[in-house]
């Protein structure tokens, strides 16, 4: 095997190394922002849930 070769091997190895990394990267980032996005929903609920539990209480009165 020449040189060339072996060089080339590498690069083609790292830039493969390289493609499945930002392909992990991204699924990872994707996934953690449809997490956040599940507990500021939850939160949002709850306060939703807290101003109607006052406003029944308003009519009530």
């Amino acid at each position: 095997m020449k040189w060339g070769d072996l060089i080339f091997l590498l690069l083609m190895l790292a830039l493969f190394a390289a493609f499945i990394s930002a392909i992990f990267w991204a699924t990872r980032s994707l996934l953690g922002r449809s997490r956040g996005s599940e507990s500021q929903l939850t939160q949002i609920e709850e306060k939703l849930d807290r101003i109607i539990e006052l406003l029944e209480k308003q009519r009530k009165k």
